[in-house]
């Protein structure tokens, strides 16, 4: 829908190390990117850094930008731009900024703040996993056609953000959260503690005997795969946790919403060793007080990066039933499925997007709110 845009929104991409400016049109970045320091421990030198960055990214431009529009981690009052609480990459932010409205007065641009999940989420389900997919679907012939979508990022911590009926649902409060859910592995802990980097390096620790594992989860996925000299069993046995843990907190989701499924961030580098055991999660089954084996999630589950399986996805179970009565088909296919897909734009560029997308789907809702 926005891919040939020819409006221009500023962007950044906001870290507790570096802040990165940006500017995108038709969902591309444009020029060069800028890189300053965060300086996230001072709120002064902070947000001087955000001017500074934007100013110039904005005089760099050959035209003036609509909006800014961008993702900053962690707790926020979003939709009013009020960035707050619990922020360990930004601690000079926990007493409530007003980030929005200062840098609305500052630039006299209108200025969209959302949570990187989110955005992340947006922007596949506006020009990455979502379309991609209906669009292979209707090239196998396939009626089927999917609006939702919950895109779930692995790295320091498990964000979520969910697109219902192609729109972002940021619910009453923009807290819509999984990392929180209760561990599988143990109930008094929250699951993001066994699906994230941290959880990556010390279960790989704990299998190994060593408590001051340094390793990265880049190093241990290289173990895993005999390109490196460690315990090879215990790192796949580490990803594999992730995958149960992972897989666990989805089934809920999707249960919930009846979403396709993408996931991105720098973990998904390992996922064909988070990937089965993910999978095998979301088809599993409990039982009822009765002792009858219920689906975890009431759809089937293909794995969509998988040809063979996306070819049964798109071919369900697709049949012709005859109208009682009447000389007279229709088609029926009673197979309730979902899909898990590996981003293919990748975390960063997603989030863009989906920042991008977000600012000029709300001036274009506003304009025709005007009209």
């Amino acid at each position: 829908m926005y891919n040939e845009d020819k409006r221009i929104v500023a962007t950044l991409d906001a870290g507790g190390t570096n802040l990165v400016f940006g500017a995108m049109r038709g969902c591309e970045f444009i020029g060069q990117p800028v890189t300053l320091p965060s300086n996230s421990t001072n709120l002064d030198l902070c947000l001087a850094k955000m001017v500074e960055g934007f100013r110039h990214i904005i005089n760099s431009l050959e035209e003036r930008p609509v909006a800014i529009s961008f993702a900053f981690p962690g707790p926020a009052d979003y939709p009013n731009g009020i960035i707050g609480g619990h922020l360990p990459n930004f601690p000079c932010f926990r007493q409530g900024v007003a980030l929005g409205r200062f840098l609305s007065r500052t630039f006299n641009l209108p200025v969209f703040i959302n949570n990187d999940g989110d955005l992340f989420a947006f922007g596949e389900a506006m020009a990455g996993a979502l379309p991609e997919i209906n669009r292979r679907l209707s090239e196998a012939g396939s009626d089927k056609k999917y609006k939702n979508l919950l895109g779930y990022t692995f790295g320091t911590g498990l964000g979520i953000g969910q697109v219902i009926d192609g729109r972002l649902n940021l619910g009453n409060n923009s807290c819509v959260e999984t990392f929180c859910l209760p561990s599988h592995e143990d109930k008094n802990i929250i699951a993001e503690d066994y699906c994230s980097i941290r959880a990556v390096v010390r279960e790989y620790g704990n299998l190994t005997g060593d408590a001051t594992c340094s390793l990265t989860p880049r190093d241990i996925c290289e173990i895993a795969d005999g390109k490196r000299d460690g315990d090879r069993e215990a790192a796949k046995e580490t990803f594999a946790r992730f995958g149960r843990q992972a897989g666990d907190v989805m089934a809920t989701a999707v249960t919930l919403t009846d979403s396709l499924i993408v996931i991105g961030g720098g973990l998904t580098g390992a996922s064909h060793l988070i990937m089965p055991e993910l999978l095998k999660r979301l088809r599993s089954s409990i039982k009822s007080i009765n002792g009858e084996d219920v689906s975890r999630v009431q759809l089937n589950v293909f794995n969509l990066d998988d040809e063979v399986e996306f070819e049964n996805f798109a071919k369900g179970d697709s049949r012709q039933l005859k109208v009682y009565g009447f000389d007279e088909y229709v088609t029926y296919d009673p197979m309730k499925r979902t899909g898990v897909t590996i981003s293919r734009l990748g975390a960063s560029k997603a989030i863009s997007i989906g920042a991008y997308t977000y600012a000029l789907s709300m001036l274009d809702n506003q304009n025709s709110n005007h009209e």
